[in-house]
């Protein structure tokens, strides 16, 4: 198994390299046209295609770097995209987790025989990621959906091949989906808070709207109510996902002399850590004056003052299931039914929660 990667900034998509629009433009016909030229389909004249892929070829379309890079003994090609659309999840402080992602869609690859080609976007949108993908010749795609709307799912139906999104989870869109159980998570957090005597738990939310910040904190909610829990709407505290942005929004936050919880569940360990600093700040001690727990076990968690407990995610595993599932769509029947899968986390105990006295 082979593995290449690409990245794209917001100044355009495959910088110095030629895009389907260009090809349209030279040879005067569609982008619908050059894709159907480029992926062999019906529905372009045989004297267009021709045309089309002679200046494919002049113009060194990436198609052609692909096919000569993947190794030719393969089963094909499987392309995981990264795509940041705002920057504030899948960032430098998330690098290592996503790096995680790719060793499981690795070894995965590895297991099915697949080359892996990885392409990082930024700041670009998605229908310019698809424009810039089609027409190429991969088996399957993964997606990290992270921080994908709605929307932006949608504008994948147009690929006419097998794709599965990571790190999100839609139940009513008609996608494969890989994801870790937010539910089961958030459960085995709130359940050792009470277990160490904790009744007052407030809540770390994320003014960023992705999929699994809300999964999360709507599992907080519901579990609460299952545990007869009273959350009051004080013990809600919205701070940014990022490290510093969570530092900063907690210091506003905490010049107001708000009454505090006494423990807190973060929706993710990057808020946690932020939190933590601007808690320090204020003579505020984590645990002896307020239990947190965080989400993802990052590997700074284990290091920091105090070391954090925290939800460990599956990602490998997770990478591994995707893989699979790609396998199974380009071998089986592409129309079958969604198939949604999530995948549990284990609770990682630390010093960031002492029993309630």
């Amino acid at each position: 198994m082979q593995i290449y990667w690409r990245c794209s900034k917001s100044s355009g998509v495959f910088p110095m390299a030629t895009k389907i629009a260009d090809i349209a433009k030279a040879a005067n016909v569609s982008s619908a046209a050059v894709s159907l030229a480029l992926s062999g389909k019906k529905g372009v004249s045989e004297e267009n295609r021709s045309r089309i892929l002679q200046i494919a070829k002049d113009l060194k379309y990436q198609q052609n770097k692909i096919q000569n890079l993947t190794n030719p003994s393969s089963n094909g090609t499987i392309l995981f995209l990264r795509i940041a659309r705002h920057g504030h999840t899948v960032n430098r402080d998330h690098d290592v987790f996503i790096a995680d992602y790719i060793d499981g869609l690795s070894e995965g690859s590895t297991t099915f025989g697949y080359n892996m080609i990885i392409n990082s976007f930024r700041a670009i949108s998605v229908p310019k990621v698809i424009e810039s993908i089609s027409g190429i010749k991969y088996q399957g795609i993964i997606v990290l959906g992270t921080e994908l709307s709605v929307e932006d799912f949608t504008a994948f139906e147009a690929l006419d091949i097998p794709i599965v999104f990571i790190d999100t989870f839609q139940d009513y869109l008609q996608f494969d989906f890989v994801d870790m159980n937010n539910i089961d998570g958030i459960f085995k957090m709130v359940n050792y808070f009470v277990q160490q005597g904790y009744k007052n738990i407030g809540f770390l939310r994320s003014n960023v709207k992705t999929g699994n910040f809300r999964l999360r904190f709507e599992a907080f909610k519901g579990i609460a109510k299952f545990l007869n829990l009273k959350i009051d709407s004080e013990s809600i505290i919205t701070v940014d996902s990022t490290f510093n942005g969570a530092y900063e929004d907690m210091k506003e936050y905490l010049n107001t002399n708000p009454s505090l919880p006494d423990s807190l569940v973060s929706s993710n360990d990057i808020m946690a850590y932020g939190v933590i600093k601007a808690l320090n700040e204020f003579n505020i001690s984590v645990p002896d004056d307020i239990s947190i727990i965080g989400f993802d076990n990052l590997p700074l968690s284990s290091i920091m003052n105090p070391p954090l407990t925290t939800i460990k995610v599956s990602k490998h595993e997770i990478g591994k299931t995707a893989i699979r599932l790609i396998h199974n769509r380009i071998h089986g029947d592409t129309n079958a039914p969604p198939v949604k899968v999530l995948i549990g986390g284990e609770l990682i105990i630390r010093d960031s929660v002492k029993p309630k006295k």
